[in-house]
């Protein structure tokens, strides 16, 4: 079966599951909240998962956690499940831009509240939606590569999934930033998918067809440190400016030891608790605004020590 036909049964599946009567949370008194994340290999989301979990057992909340490991249709069929079973709220990171809608429609004709986190879905959103401003974060990212080039630079970008909202505004705001320096062009510019395996061959491959390449915007810190491997071996002439987004764990280590020159970090934990919060109100049926985005931090050598000792 492919891949559309598989989401489009299984989303069948979920509006009958929406009104069906509820399962086995429901006669628990204290709220209980699905957690379905993208992929829990990826620490940003293993960050969240962390936060989020933390703070349901500080305030008595039971968290039940479901992986998608990066796959649409068994995003779908795990929320699927949880609606079944009765949860009270859905904090939802979809695993992708497709059918990320699916669960969202599914929850919320079963009256469970959807907190989005990371992505939303845009043809229907969640009841709230919590990220860093990715616009504004990589816009401060693209005027960093321009300040430190003097405004001459050729850049090979790494894409994440596209269609994706951190995909899209990331894109955004860089080449908002860039829009302002002539002199620095995205020369060269492809899918890596999130992955720093990924994220080497396509460096690898962007620097044989273009060796003058002179900065990498990985959109996700693993596809930053791809690209760092990638130069490493390509053994060029000149310096190869480095840049990431996400101050995950791997991405901050890389900053203080040099092999990637600055990331944006983003406040992971403080949008687990967040969200955990934002899911009890809504359970109570209190007002909470529909977009609820972060600053995320410039991150260099410079200040990378604070994050690496206390991440926000």
């Amino acid at each position: 079966m492919s891949l559309s036909r598989s989401l489009a049964a299984t989303a069948l599946a979920l509006t009958m599951v929406s009104s069906a009567a509820p399962g086995a949370f429901a006669d628990d008194k204290k709220p209980v909240i699905g957690l379905a994340v993208a992929n829990l290999q990826a620490d940003f989301f293993n960050e969240i998962k962390q936060s989020v979990e933390a703070e349901g057992a500080a305030k008595g909340v039971d968290v039940v956690t479901v992986d998608a490991k990066g796959d649409a249709a068994t995003q779908v069929s795990q929320i699927q499940d949880l609606i079944t079973r009765g949860i009270s709220a859905l904090i939802y990171i979809p695993a992708g831009a497709t059918a990320a809608g699916v669960p969202v429609r599914a929850a919320k004709a079963a009256h469970i509240p959807v907190i989005a986190v990371d992505r939303n879905a845009p043809d229907a959103p969640g009841d709230t939606f919590i990220a860093s401003d990715s616009v504004a974060a990589a816009r401060t990212l693209g005027e960093y590569v321009i300040k430190v080039t003097n405004g001459k630079a050729r850049i090979g970008a790494l894409e994440g999934q596209l269609g994706t909202t951190p995909e899209v505004d990331r894109t955004k705001g860089f080449q908002e930033a860039l829009d302002k320096a002539p002199g620095v062009t995205i020369v060269a510019k492809q899918p890596a998918e999130w992955s720093q395996d990924k994220g080497f061959a396509v460096a690898q491959d962007m620097l044989q067809r273009d060796s003058a390449i002179t900065v990498f915007f990985g959109h996700a810190d693993a596809m930053a440190l791809g690209a760092a491997q990638a130069v490493k071996v390509a053994n060029l002439d000149h310096k190869v400016l480095i840049v990431g987004f996400d101050g995950d764990v791997a991405g901050l280590k890389a900053v203080k030891a040099g092999s990637v020159d600055a990331t944006m970090t983003q406040q992971t934990q403080f949008m687990g608790r967040l969200a955990l919060d934002s899911a009890l109100k809504l359970v109570a049926h209190q007002s909470v605004p529909a977009m609820q985005l972060q600053k995320a931090m410039l991150t260099t050598k410079d200040n990378v020590d604070q994050y690496i000792a206390k991440h926000p």
